[in-house]
Protein backbone atom coordinates (compact mmCIF):
# COMPACT_ATOMS: atom_id res chain seq x y z
CA UNK A 1 0.00 0.00 0.00
CA UNK A 2 1.94 3.23 -1.25
CA UNK A 3 -1.04 5.97 -0.30
CA UNK A 4 -2.79 7.46 2.88
CA UNK A 5 -5.04 9.92 2.88
CA UNK A 6 -4.36 13.12 5.23
CA UNK A 7 -7.68 14.80 6.41
CA UNK A 8 -7.13 18.62 8.11
CA UNK A 9 -10.71 20.01 9.42
CA UNK A 10 -10.21 23.61 10.76
CA UNK A 11 -12.58 26.33 11.19
CA UNK A 12 -12.59 27.54 8.35
CA UNK A 13 -11.65 25.21 5.61
CA UNK A 14 -11.17 21.41 5.29
CA UNK A 15 -8.38 20.00 3.38
CA UNK A 16 -8.01 16.23 2.13
CA UNK A 17 -4.76 15.26 0.66
CA UNK A 18 -3.56 11.98 -0.42
CA UNK A 19 0.26 11.24 0.24
CA UNK A 20 2.52 8.68 -1.12
CA UNK A 21 5.26 6.84 0.76
CA UNK A 22 7.83 9.46 0.02
CA UNK A 23 5.20 12.32 2.03
CA UNK A 24 4.58 13.95 -1.36
CA UNK A 25 1.25 14.90 -2.01
CA UNK A 26 -0.14 13.66 -4.76
CA UNK A 27 -3.66 15.50 -4.66
CA UNK A 28 -4.96 18.33 -2.79
CA UNK A 29 -8.72 18.95 -2.08
CA UNK A 30 -9.84 22.18 0.09
CA UNK A 31 -13.39 23.65 0.45
CA UNK A 32 -15.38 25.51 2.84
CA UNK A 33 -15.80 23.36 6.25
CA UNK A 34 -19.94 23.62 6.79
CA UNK A 35 -19.05 25.02 10.08
CA UNK A 36 -22.65 24.35 11.65
CA UNK A 37 -23.14 20.61 10.38
CA UNK A 38 -20.73 17.57 10.82
CA UNK A 39 -22.77 15.80 8.09
CA UNK A 40 -22.51 17.99 5.37
CA UNK A 41 -18.58 18.18 6.01
CA UNK A 42 -18.34 14.26 5.85
CA UNK A 43 -20.39 13.96 2.94
CA UNK A 44 -18.05 16.66 1.14
CA UNK A 45 -14.67 14.73 2.64
CA UNK A 46 -16.47 10.93 1.21
CA UNK A 47 -17.02 12.61 -2.63
CA UNK A 48 -13.44 13.87 -2.67
CA UNK A 49 -12.29 10.35 -0.90
CA UNK A 50 -14.75 8.17 -3.81
CA UNK A 51 -12.57 10.03 -6.44
CA UNK A 52 -8.83 8.94 -4.99
CA UNK A 53 -10.63 5.35 -4.15
CA UNK A 54 -8.32 3.71 -7.07
CA UNK A 55 -5.47 4.53 -5.22
CA UNK A 56 -3.64 1.72 -3.01
CA UNK A 57 -4.69 3.22 0.64
CA UNK A 58 -3.74 2.34 3.88
CA UNK A 59 -5.89 4.65 5.26
CA UNK A 60 -6.69 7.34 6.70
CA UNK A 61 -5.69 9.90 9.56
CA UNK A 62 -7.72 12.75 10.51
CA UNK A 63 -6.68 16.47 12.29
CA UNK A 64 -9.17 17.97 14.13
CA UNK A 65 -9.10 21.11 16.87
CA UNK A 66 -9.36 19.93 20.32
CA UNK A 67 -9.71 18.46 22.66
CA UNK A 68 -10.36 15.29 21.39
CA UNK A 69 -11.81 12.04 22.85
CA UNK A 70 -9.28 9.83 21.10
CA UNK A 71 -10.84 6.54 22.23
CA UNK A 72 -14.28 7.25 21.01
CA UNK A 73 -12.91 9.00 17.99
CA UNK A 74 -14.94 12.42 18.91
CA UNK A 75 -14.06 16.00 19.64
CA UNK A 76 -15.22 17.04 23.37
CA UNK A 77 -15.22 20.68 22.75
CA UNK A 78 -13.95 23.69 20.74
CA UNK A 79 -14.36 27.26 19.99
CA UNK A 80 -13.76 27.16 16.17
CA UNK A 81 -17.18 24.01 15.69
CA UNK A 82 -20.50 24.92 16.37
CA UNK A 83 -21.84 22.49 19.31
CA UNK A 84 -23.32 19.80 16.53
CA UNK A 85 -19.63 18.39 16.45
CA UNK A 86 -19.43 17.42 19.85
CA UNK A 87 -19.52 14.31 20.33
CA UNK A 88 -20.18 13.45 16.86
CA UNK A 89 -18.83 9.78 15.53
CA UNK A 90 -16.45 11.28 12.76
CA UNK A 91 -13.66 8.02 13.01
CA UNK A 92 -16.92 5.49 13.21
CA UNK A 93 -18.81 7.95 10.48
CA UNK A 94 -15.76 7.93 8.18
CA UNK A 95 -14.75 4.74 8.26
CA UNK A 96 -18.36 2.94 7.10
CA UNK A 97 -18.32 5.01 4.59
CA UNK A 98 -14.90 3.89 3.46
CA UNK A 99 -14.13 0.68 4.59
CA UNK A 100 -10.94 2.17 5.71
CA UNK A 101 -9.09 2.73 8.96
CA UNK A 102 -9.24 6.17 10.37
CA UNK A 103 -7.50 7.90 13.33
CA UNK A 104 -8.24 11.06 14.82
CA UNK A 105 -5.57 13.16 15.98
CA UNK A 106 -5.15 17.04 17.76
CA UNK A 107 -4.25 19.41 14.97
CA UNK A 108 -0.93 20.53 16.80
CA UNK A 109 -0.21 17.03 17.71
CA UNK A 110 -0.01 15.64 13.85
CA UNK A 111 1.85 19.73 12.94
CA UNK A 112 4.41 18.54 15.29
CA UNK A 113 4.53 15.18 13.70
CA UNK A 114 5.14 16.66 10.53
CA UNK A 115 7.91 19.01 11.46
CA UNK A 116 9.47 15.69 13.31
CA UNK A 117 9.21 13.87 10.07
CA UNK A 118 10.06 16.16 7.25
CA UNK A 119 10.02 19.58 8.50
CA UNK A 120 12.89 20.99 11.22
CA UNK A 121 12.68 18.41 13.35
CA UNK A 122 13.31 15.80 11.28
CA UNK A 123 17.19 15.19 12.40
CA UNK A 124 16.09 15.46 16.29
CA UNK A 125 14.47 12.60 18.67
CA UNK A 126 12.49 15.19 21.10
CA UNK A 127 10.74 17.75 19.01
CA UNK A 128 8.66 20.17 20.59
CA UNK A 129 5.92 22.27 18.09
CA UNK A 130 4.15 25.03 19.54
CA UNK A 131 1.34 26.89 16.79
CA UNK A 132 0.97 30.22 17.69
CA UNK A 133 -1.59 31.77 15.78
CA UNK A 134 -6.15 32.39 16.52
CA UNK A 135 -4.53 30.26 19.30
CA UNK A 136 -1.71 28.30 20.83
CA UNK A 137 -1.35 24.46 20.39
CA UNK A 138 1.23 22.40 21.42
CA UNK A 139 2.75 19.01 20.36
CA UNK A 140 5.57 16.77 21.97
CA UNK A 141 6.90 14.50 19.92
CA UNK A 142 9.51 11.74 21.17
CA UNK A 143 11.05 9.33 18.43
CA UNK A 144 8.42 10.02 15.22
CA UNK A 145 5.50 9.34 18.16
CA UNK A 146 3.11 11.76 19.31
CA UNK A 147 3.03 12.13 23.35
CA UNK A 148 -0.58 11.79 24.34
CA UNK A 149 -0.12 11.96 27.57
CA UNK A 150 -2.69 9.81 30.50
CA UNK A 151 -5.91 10.68 28.86
CA UNK A 152 -4.88 11.85 25.46
CA UNK A 153 -4.80 15.57 26.39
CA UNK A 154 -0.56 15.82 26.48
CA UNK A 155 0.19 19.06 24.72
CA UNK A 156 -3.26 20.86 25.31
CA UNK A 157 -1.46 24.05 26.50
CA UNK A 158 -4.08 26.74 25.93
CA UNK A 159 -5.46 26.93 29.48
CA UNK A 160 -1.98 27.06 31.21
CA UNK A 161 -2.03 29.97 33.84
CA UNK A 162 0.90 32.14 33.92
CA UNK A 163 -0.09 35.79 35.12
CA UNK A 164 -1.58 36.06 38.57
CA UNK A 165 -5.06 37.83 37.74
CA UNK A 166 -3.91 38.35 34.11
CA UNK A 167 -6.19 38.53 30.92
CA UNK A 168 -8.69 35.85 30.36
CA UNK A 169 -10.55 34.96 27.39
CA UNK A 170 -13.67 32.64 27.02
CA UNK A 171 -13.79 29.71 29.19
CA UNK A 172 -9.66 30.40 29.78
CA UNK A 173 -9.09 31.24 32.74
CA UNK A 174 -7.26 34.52 33.39
CA UNK A 175 -3.60 34.80 32.77
CA UNK A 176 -3.90 31.39 30.59
CA UNK A 177 -0.76 31.45 27.82
CA UNK A 178 -3.48 31.99 24.95
CA UNK A 179 -5.69 34.85 26.80
CA UNK A 180 -1.99 36.43 26.21
CA UNK A 181 -0.03 35.64 23.76
CA UNK A 182 -2.39 34.26 20.73
CA UNK A 183 -3.13 36.27 17.88
CA UNK A 184 -6.35 36.28 19.07
CA UNK A 185 -5.37 37.95 22.64
CA UNK A 186 -3.10 40.43 20.92
CA UNK A 187 -5.72 42.08 18.69
CA UNK A 188 -8.39 42.04 21.87
CA UNK A 189 -5.48 43.42 24.12
CA UNK A 190 -4.62 46.01 21.40
CA UNK A 191 -8.65 46.91 21.25
CA UNK A 192 -9.27 47.53 24.59
CA UNK A 193 -6.46 49.86 24.65
CA UNK A 194 -8.10 51.92 22.55
CA UNK A 195 -5.66 50.59 19.25
CA UNK A 196 -7.77 50.09 15.72
CA UNK A 197 -6.41 46.81 14.15
CA UNK A 198 -7.91 43.96 12.87
CA UNK A 199 -5.34 41.37 13.45
CA UNK A 200 -1.86 40.75 15.44
CA UNK A 201 0.41 41.64 12.49
CA UNK A 202 -1.25 45.17 12.96
CA UNK A 203 -0.38 45.63 16.67
CA UNK A 204 3.52 44.18 15.45
CA UNK A 205 3.60 46.32 12.63
CA UNK A 206 2.28 49.40 15.28
CA UNK A 207 4.94 48.19 17.65
CA UNK A 208 7.78 48.16 14.83
CA UNK A 209 6.62 51.95 14.29
CA UNK A 210 7.28 52.97 18.10
CA UNK A 211 3.69 52.74 19.63
CA UNK A 212 4.16 52.23 23.14
CA UNK A 213 0.73 50.52 23.62
CA UNK A 214 1.47 47.84 20.81
CA UNK A 215 4.72 47.57 22.41
CA UNK A 216 3.54 46.41 25.51
CA UNK A 217 1.28 44.41 24.17
CA UNK A 218 3.52 42.71 22.30
CA UNK A 219 6.52 42.70 25.00
CA UNK A 220 3.85 40.41 27.25
CA UNK A 221 3.65 37.85 24.27
CA UNK A 222 6.89 37.66 23.89
CA UNK A 223 7.69 37.27 27.51
CA UNK A 224 5.06 34.91 28.62
CA UNK A 225 5.67 32.68 26.05
CA UNK A 226 9.05 32.42 27.50
CA UNK A 227 8.45 31.66 30.36
CA UNK A 228 6.52 29.09 29.12
CA UNK A 229 8.91 27.53 27.07
CA UNK A 230 11.54 27.71 29.61
CA UNK A 231 8.99 25.67 31.50
CA UNK A 232 9.04 23.05 28.79
CA UNK A 233 12.87 22.74 28.84
CA UNK A 234 12.52 22.19 32.21
CA UNK A 235 9.99 19.89 32.05
CA UNK A 236 10.39 17.97 29.03
CA UNK A 237 13.97 18.33 28.10
CA UNK A 238 13.14 18.48 24.08
CA UNK A 239 16.26 19.20 21.53
CA UNK A 240 14.13 21.28 19.35
CA UNK A 241 11.55 23.75 19.97
CA UNK A 242 9.61 24.94 16.54
CA UNK A 243 7.21 27.85 16.58
CA UNK A 244 4.47 27.77 13.90
CA UNK A 245 1.16 29.81 13.81
CA UNK A 246 0.46 33.37 12.02
CA UNK A 247 1.87 35.25 14.97
CA UNK A 248 5.34 33.07 15.16
CA UNK A 249 5.86 33.22 11.37
CA UNK A 250 4.86 36.95 9.99
CA UNK A 251 5.96 38.86 12.82
CA UNK A 252 9.70 40.22 11.98
CA UNK A 253 11.94 39.02 14.58
CA UNK A 254 9.13 37.17 17.36
CA UNK A 255 11.05 33.34 16.81
CA UNK A 256 14.69 35.02 18.05
CA UNK A 257 13.04 37.60 20.37
CA UNK A 258 11.49 34.35 22.64
CA UNK A 259 15.10 32.68 22.24
CA UNK A 260 16.82 35.12 23.38
CA UNK A 261 14.41 35.48 26.46
CA UNK A 262 13.84 31.73 26.87
CA UNK A 263 18.11 31.54 27.60
CA UNK A 264 17.68 33.85 30.22
CA UNK A 265 14.73 31.75 31.78
CA UNK A 266 16.45 28.43 32.47
CA UNK A 267 19.39 26.87 34.21
CA UNK A 268 22.72 27.72 33.11
CA UNK A 269 23.41 24.55 32.59
CA UNK A 270 20.29 24.23 29.61
CA UNK A 271 21.56 27.57 27.98
CA UNK A 272 23.26 25.87 25.11
CA UNK A 273 20.97 23.16 24.90
CA UNK A 274 17.96 25.92 23.55
CA UNK A 275 17.08 25.45 19.89
CA UNK A 276 14.12 27.97 19.04
CA UNK A 277 13.21 28.07 14.98
CA UNK A 278 10.58 28.70 13.06
CA UNK A 279 8.76 26.18 11.32
CA UNK A 280 9.54 25.48 7.45
CA UNK A 281 6.36 23.70 6.93
CA UNK A 282 3.13 25.69 5.56
CA UNK A 283 -0.40 25.32 6.75
CA UNK A 284 -0.46 21.74 5.29
CA UNK A 285 1.51 20.44 8.43
CA UNK A 286 -1.21 18.31 10.01
CA UNK A 287 -2.12 16.80 6.52
CA UNK A 288 1.14 15.38 6.10
CA UNK A 289 1.19 14.44 9.79
CA UNK A 290 -2.25 12.85 9.25
CA UNK A 291 -1.47 10.83 6.50
CA UNK A 292 2.32 9.72 8.35
CA UNK A 293 -0.06 8.57 11.26
CA UNK A 294 -2.23 6.78 8.87
CA UNK A 295 1.30 5.16 7.11
CA UNK A 296 2.28 4.46 11.08
CA UNK A 297 -1.53 2.69 12.18
CA UNK A 298 -0.46 0.45 8.97
CA UNK A 299 2.73 -0.36 10.06
CA UNK A 300 4.26 1.59 7.10
CA UNK A 301 6.02 4.49 8.61
CA UNK A 302 7.42 6.74 5.66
Amino acid sequence: MNYAIGIDIGGTNTRVALVNHGMEMVKRVQFPTVVSDPHATIKKIEGVLAEMAPFDICGIGMSCPGPLDLGAGTIIVTPNLDKSWFGFPLVETLSQATGLPVTLENDANLAGLAEAVVGEGKAFRYVQFLTISTGIGSGFVIDKQIYQGAHGFGGEVAAACLWQDGPAAGILPPGAIEAIASGTAITHRARACGLTVAHAGEVAALDAQGNTVAHGIMEDAKNYLANFIGIIYALMDPEIVILGGSVAMKTPGFVSDVEKRVAAKVLPVLRPTIKIVPSTLNEDSGLLGAAYLAFSKAGLSA
